[in-house]
């Protein structure tokens, strides 16, 4: 309609600016044109005031809420930002398992991540600020300087290297099995009966070690060659004088020296052979452990049976086959030295039992005598 009105007032303008060109009409048109140029005037202004009317009644129409620039701003301010890094040793490799907090400083809420198996990380958070913090195990813990996120940024945390904690590094060595016994036998043999008889073939540790073939034979030749262990064959060739053993070897010096030599050989033979030569060749533990504990009866039970049964160098317990044999072969190396008038099967077989009654007698005085006349006993 304002186009319609401000067309009317045009047309009527240029019909009055043509008659206004005749000389007869020169008043007419000195008093139409101002009244012409008012109207004209007038519709226009209205026309102008009229636009902002119409788009305030738009606006109106759209309805309340925030201009549209001020809502795109607004959602900007709150898009995530990332921050992302890579997790490495002094020595450039990256880490795995890293374990990664990222803490706001505002709020102090934390959020965590694990590196990856290429040592790498990221975080998806609002903007803000933040310190990112990386430990692993047995490494020393490494904590970021402040890093500033704003809306959508994308922020690469450089330079994370976790160096060795010295502080909690622990070396762990194992000692190998054989450097064990080493010192267990070492133990053993400060046992003494009175203080002077080596008792070196009793383990009051019972899991001890198990010993190697060095080992064996070396403990074989302390026990034999011990001063207590000569003292001991002495003592018995000094009753078998007295008694008239053997009497093929006869009395006096050279007698006594015969009686001697077969008592030290039945005692280095029965150690090198049942202790040491058979028991490598079954892998068997020469030793008696000691058990201590349990009635009367059963303790005497278990010390009997192990002339029967031995622990194996695998610590499991089986037939014991060094002792059993071991007894017949001393007795059958008696045949050398003894006078030929005790030797042959006879002699052999009566070598083992004696050796076998003797082993029985010697483990039941180890588990309820030797203990408490011993001296240098360690372990339990």
């Amino acid at each position: 309609m304002p186009e319609i009105k401000e067309n009317a007032v045009l047309g009527i303008w240029i019909v009055c600016l043509r008659i206004g060109a005749g000389k007869g009409f020169r008043f007419l048109r000195g008093l139409i044109a101002p009244a012409l140029m008012l109207v004209t005037a007038a519709g226009m202004a209205q026309q102008v005031s009229g636009a902002p009317t119409a788009k305030a009644e738009v606006m109106a129409d759209a309805g309340p809420g925030p201009a549209p620039a001020v809502a795109r701003e607004a959602v900007l301010s709150h898009e995530p930002g990332t921050v992302i890094g890579t997790v490495k040793d002094a020595n450039g490799n990256v880490i795995e398992g890293a374990a990664v907090t990222l803490r706001a400083v505002a709020s102090d809420a934390r959020s965590a991540a694990t590196a990856d198996a290429n040592g790498f990380f990221h975080f998806s958070v609002e903007p803000g600020e933040y310190v990112a913090t990386v430990s692993s195990p047995g490494l020393t813990t490494w904590t970021s300087s402040d890093v500033t996120l704003g809306a959508g940024d994308f922020r690469e945390i450089a330079d994370i290297v976790l160096k060795v904690n010295s502080a909690v590094f622990v070396v762990r060595v194992t000692p190998r099995r054989d450097q064990i016994a080493e010192e267990q036998i070492h133990a053993q043999e400060q046992q003494r009966v009175g203080g002077i008889l080596p008792n070196f073939y009793v383990s009051y540790v019972p899991n001890a070690a198990p010993l190697t073939t060095r080992q064996k034979f070396e403990l074989a030749w302390k026990n034999s060659t011990d001063l207590g262990s000569f003292s001991a064959d002495a003592i018995t060739a000094g009753l078998e004088q007295v008694q008239n053993s053997y009497p093929a070897y006869h009395q006096g010096v050279k007698g006594y020296a015969r009686r001697l030599g077969a008592a030290y050989g039945n005692d280095a033979g029965s150690t090198y052979i049942g202790a040491a030569i058979l028991p490598t060749l079954f892998r068997q533990d020469p030793r008696y452990f000691w058990r201590g504990t349990g009635s009367v009866w059963s303790r005497a039970l278990y010390s009997i049976s192990t002339i029967a049964i031995c622990k194996g160098d695998n610590g499991r317990w089986e037939p014991n086959y060094s002792f059993v044999l071991g007894n017949l072969a001393s007795g059958a190396l008696s045949n050398v030295y003894y006078p030929a008038g005790n030797r042959g099967w006879g002699t052999t077989l009566k070598g083992g039992a004696i050796s076998s009654l003797q082993g029985i007698s010697g483990r039941l005085l180890q588990e309820f005598v030797m203990r408490r006349v011993s001296r240098g006993v360690t372990g339990e």
